[in-house]
């Protein structure tokens, strides 16, 4: 039987309600100074101004050595009554120190699947989605080295496999690499921030595989795309392929929350999803929020 798995415990994906499919209570990268997501209550206000527009729940994409805060997931679930996805997995490297890289060579697909089923260090929390990801227009040696860990443990797992596309990019060379030569099952994989280059013929190639495409990362003043992913996500439902979309925030700095004066989690159900509701419907928008959101996550755990 298939389940989300939550800091809280395995939740049956009909439980799951409103879900912003990716987005980040915290995260901290050296790439990104001074604009750490470490700040507990502000994680906790932002989680409840999500429920006070209706929301579920929150997968944080946020993966290994980048400051998960995973002890600190389940009190802000209880508190605040928000389904949370924490995240395992390795970003691109220039979010790490080459020690940590060089600790995990050899083991990172083992480290994958006990934090997925033990628990991510001494927390007890278990991680429900594996995050990877690519480069721009390109998969370089790092990628290829961590979708090979994270193909491994999925097949080890079950669970899904997210992967952050560089500027939208890259789509069709991921699917290549998971779902051919590494055998992972398209349904299996969720590609993240399409909307940042809104490609029909690349987004209908990728959906035609069977895979997930997540939309996130939206009000952002230095993607000019932000207009046209409604044109794109109703393209893409035109085609037949409203059942393979998903919708996140993506928040990755302290400024971009709305408790510091940015659109934050809120936004996506304040503005995204009534502006998407303009070109296809409300229906299909609940949908991608909810049924979508869930099967994408929802797995027969291994």
């Amino acid at each position: 039987m298939s389940a989300v798995r939550t800091v809280l415990g395995d939740v049956p994906r009909a439980k799951l309600g409103v879900c912003d499919a990716h987005d980040h209570l915290f995260f901290a990268s050296p790439r990104l100074p001074g604009e750490e997501l470490n700040d507990v209550s502000a994680a906790r206000a932002e989680l409840v101004a999500f429920r006070e527009r209706g929301g579920g729940a929150v997968v944080q994409w946020t993966p290994y050595g980048l400051g998960r805060r995973a002890a600190d997931l389940p009190g802000l679930s209880r508190e605040t009554g928000v389904h949370v996805v924490a995240a395992t997995g390795l970003h691109q490297d220039v979010h790490y120190d080459d020690s940590t890289l060089t600790a995990l060579r050899g083991r990172a697909a083992e480290v994958f699947v006990a934090e997925l089923t033990r628990g991510i260090g001494t927390s007890g929390v278990r991680a429900g989605l594996i995050k990877v990801a690519g480069g721009f227009h390109a998969l370089d040696a790092h990628a290829r080295w961590t979708m090979s860990a994270a193909a491994e443990a999925h097949h080890a797992t079950g669970a899904p496999i997210a992967v952050h596309l560089e500027l939208g990019t890259g789509a069709l060379d991921v699917l290549e690499l998971l779902c051919g030569e590494l055998a992972v099952p398209p349904h299996r994989v969720i590609l993240g921030h399409l909307n940042r280059s809104p490609d029909p013929v690349t987004h209908r190639q990728a959906a035609g595989s069977g895979c997930w495409l997540a939309f996130d990362g939206p009000s952002r003043a230095h993607h000019a795309t932000d207009w046209r992913m409604p044109d794109a996500v109703r393209d893409l439902a035109e085609a037949g392929f409203g059942d393979r979309l998903l919708l996140g925030g993506d928040t990755t700095t302290a400024a971009a929350r709305s408790v510091d004066g940015g659109p934050g989690m809120p936004h996506l159900l304040r503005r995204v999803a009534s502006r998407l509701a303009q070109a296809v419907g409300e229906e299909l928008v609940r949908h991608i929020l909810t049924t979508n959101a869930a099967r994408a996550y929802a797995v027969a755990w291994r």
